[in-house]
């Protein structure tokens, strides 16, 4: 009798396991997302690659060598700089996007960059090669260098690495290609693990530098089983601003760089080109100053950046008032308006209130507290910012105002971007002087209050 083929249900969100199918998935709480996975035998393909099955030596950790390889920069500085410093090599980096983000671009932008000193591979499995002759035709870019290759099975791609020899390959996308060691669909939870693994495996055991473009959920999430973030070495997403102009690339993984670094990027018709300074294209702001509108100094992996908050408040119309942010934490600006109320006496629980980061930006860091509650007051008493003033610093349940790291590197941004006044935490004082910058040290809301009311 025929053994029977083993099968797995597993959750293409998240990729939980279960023992058998249900029509919710209990832990990320995606709706008709587990499929059945066909097991395959895992016997096919791997020996003939020389990783699998073949025995590691075991070293001593204190006789390891420390020496750090040599980058690789991709030729856009920004790149380079959500990356740590370049590509290292051996490293898998996953790169996702929506659908027209620039993904291809960007990578062929730096494969042709890299192609004039080493050698490189474009392994395309969506796209045909005339294609992508014609992207980068229009975007005029030097290809001399660029090696094509039009494959979705992973042990042939594999074969072709170890005739041509490339030190950097772009694997465009991952939820095409396909091992013969797994007898499900390309694009399956199976498939997606078993070629990134076997492609990681590949990169550490040759020194192999990979770029793999993923496919993205209908939540701007990165689509596949939650190990494909584990297997690979860095994952990057780039994605649009409310300017449909510019680009953002985040850094989600990283384990050769910081984690959270930003990139920005203009789209232009000769493709991506770096912003050097994005504070600028986040302080657009209107030419009439406004109630509620605020500028804060975010941290942004290592460099400060300067972003406009604004602030709605409104009388309420139903019984019910709402409160919406967007770009910032829910629960903390309902957080903010009770310390607000509390320590600083005023009350705003009969008033919709609305919060919004200006240029579609995600604020995760806390220095944000003090300009959020300042553009509500501000909104609430109908008073105009003035724009030359800049807010930062962390709000304690208590009404005190906590110290920010690099306190000193987002005054002289301010500064240097034209800002006379900083109202700031007590604690972030500099002790010298900063050119044309007037400096307000508060300790706690009420004092921040008060110098609101003298500006």
């Amino acid at each position: 009798m025929a053994k029977k083929q083993k099968s797995a249900y597993v959750c293409t969100e998240c990729g939980a396991d279960f023992p058998g199918w249900s029509g919710q998935c209990n832990q990320c709480g995606a709706w008709n997302s587990i499929k059945e996975v066909k097991l395959g035998s895992g016997k096919a393909g791997r020996d003939n690659s020389g990783y699998a099955g073949s025995r590691s030596e075991v070293h001593l950790l204190s006789e390891v060598n420390l020496a750090q390889a040599e980058r690789i920069s991709t030729g856009l500085a920004e790149f380079d700089r959500v990356l740590g410093g370049g590509i290292v090599t051996g490293s898998v980096v996953l790169i996702g996007g929506a659908p027209g983000a620039g993904k291809s671009t960007i990578l062929l932008q730096a494969i042709a960059h890299i192609g004039q000193q080493q050698s490189v591979l474009y392994v395309s499995g969506e796209e045909s090669l005339q294609q992508i002759a014609e992207r980068a035709h229009r975007l005029g870019l030097k290809t001399a260098g660029v090696k094509m290759l039009a494959e979705t099975s992973v042990q042939q791609i594999c074969q072709v690495l170890d005739e041509e020899k490339p030190q950097v390959v772009i694997i465009d996308s991952i939820q095409v290609m396909y091992t013969a060691d797994s007898d499900s669909a390309p694009g399956s939870v199976s498939q997606v693990r078993e070629t990134a693994s076997y492609l990681t495996q590949y990169a550490k055991r040759t020194g192999v530098s990979f770029f793999m473009v993923g496919h993205v959920t209908k939540d701007q999430s990165l689509a596949g089983p939650m190990t494909l973030s584990h297997i690979v070495d860095a994952q990057v997403v780039l994605s649009s601003t409310d300017d449909s102009r510019f680009r953002v690339l985040r850094a989600d993984k990283n384990r050769f760089g910081s984690v959270g670094e930003l990139g920005f990027f203009a789209m232009e018709s000769s493709g991506l080109k770096e912003v050097k300074n994005p504070s600028a294209m986040f302080l657009s702001r209107a030419e009439k100053p406004s109630p509620g509108s605020v500028v804060t100094v975010l941290w942004e992996g290592t460099r400060p950046l300067l972003v406009e908050i604004q602030a709605l408040v409104t009388e309420s119309q139903y019984g019910n008032p709402r409160r919406l942010a967007v770009g910032l934490d829910q629960n903390r600006l309902a957080m903010l308006l009770a310390v607000l109320s509390r320590h600083g006496g005023i009350f705003t629980g009969n008033d919709e209130i609305y919060a919004n980061v200006v240029g579609g930006i995600k604020v995760t860091e806390t220095s944000s507290d003090l300009a959020i509650m300042i553009g509500v007051v501000s909104s609430l008493r109908d008073r105009v910012i003035p724009y030359d003033t800049v807010f930062f610093g962390e709000v304690g349940l208590n009404g005190e105002i906590r110290p920010v790291a690099n306190g000193h590197a987002r005054l002289n941004e301010a500064a240097k971007h034209g800002f006379k006044r900083a109202v700031i935490p007590k604690s972030n004082k500099p002790k010298d002087v900063i050119k044309d910058l007037q400096i307000h040290a508060v300790s706690n809301i009420q004092e921040a209050l008060a110098v609101l009311g003298d500006l």
